[in-house]
């Protein structure tokens, strides 16, 4: 797998749905962390995620602790409207880790602060739009990842 989807405590099912088509078409893993803001067989996820859901490489966890438990070796990096770098300024391998925060609050305050060189943002040109949809921003940058990685 060239990258590896975490989603940590997703809470919308058509985001989640979406971001699933795109790690199968992608050939990226999913990962996802609960709690969730939704159940794992909600209609709404199934209708965004389209036939493709049976098909996709996902990696359920039952919270963060299990996540970085059984990931300490990853090579990771942080999605989040806090970064001070660009997603164009990662410097992706293979197997990477990109890890995005839920849609009302993003990541966790702890994540952002223990991982504050590895946080990267997209960049937004526009004081009037707070953050992406969390679909749209995983889609941005997985393709810029494959990119590098072709």
């Amino acid at each position: 797998m060239p990258l590896n989807i975490v989603l940590i405590e997703p809470e919308i099912p058509n985001n989640t749905g979406n971001i699933g088509r795109l790690a199968l078409a992608s050939g990226s893993k999913l990962h996802l962390v609960k709690p969730f803001g939704f159940e794992i067989d909600d209609t709404r996820l199934k209708r965004a995620g389209l036939d493709y859901w049976q098909h996709l490489d996902i990696v359920y966890y039952d919270n963060i602790e299990d996540f970085f438990n059984k990931n300490k070796e990853a090579n990771m990096v942080f999605l989040s409207s806090h970064g001070t770098k660009t997603h164009w300024d990662i410097p992706f391998e293979d197997n990477m880790f990109l890890v995005f925060g839920k849609e009302s609050v993003g990541l966790p305050k702890t994540i952002l602060n223990i991982y504050s060189k590895n946080l990267f943002k997209i960049p937004i040109y526009t004081d009037k739009v707070r953050s992406l949809n969390l679909a749209n921003a995983v889609g941005i940058v997985v393709y810029e990842g494959l990119k590098h990685l072709r």
